[in-house]
């Protein structure tokens, strides 16, 4: 059967006391080992850095070379290929051009609209001068003939 009962305060607090105390020592121990193990190898990891840092160096160089000469030009012209074929084709609808052409031909027929009108105005301007020249000189006469300023006929005496 299962012992249902619970155990004392005193007995966990201790086993719980036991156990940080030995997981202080292991990690004291671990820490030791670790600095002693750094002592011994230090000075020939720090060589094996040094020889791959030399080893690995121009061929970094050389693999820089490449990517700036024979790669990226190749991936260059594959992207702006793939580009081309995902753009889609170009709208049919009349464009900014055509609306600025229409406005154009607009503004041209105003203009010589309006250009028509005034010279229209001109001419029936000219032609009632001309009438209107005609009764002055009807005018001019009788004033030679002994009519005043205001157009008042008298008679000589």
């Amino acid at each position: 059967m299962i012992n249902i009962r619970r155990k004392p305060q005193d007995e966990v607090v201790n086993r719980l006391g036991r156990v940080q105390q030995a997981a202080r020592q292991g990690a004291d121990a671990c820490r030791q080992g670790a600095s002693s193990a750094a002592e011994r190898i230090g000075p020939i990891a720090n060589e094996r850095v040094m020889i791959a840092r030399g080893w690995s160096a121009p061929r970094l160089r050389q693999a820089a070379r490449y990517v700036e000469t024979g790669l990226a030009p190749r991936v260059s012209t594959f992207l702006s290929d793939v580009a081309g074929r995902v753009e889609p084709p170009r709208s049919t609808k009349p464009g900014r051009g055509a609306l600025m052409a229409m406005m154009g031909v607009v503004a041209a027929v105003g203009i010589v609209g309006a250009v028509a009108t005034r010279r229209g105005a001109v001419r029936d301007m000219a032609k009632g001068s001309s009438e209107h020249a005609g009764s002055a000189t009807s005018a001019d006469s009788m004033t030679v003939s002994g009519a005043d300023a205001d157009g008042q006929v008298r008679s000589p005496h």
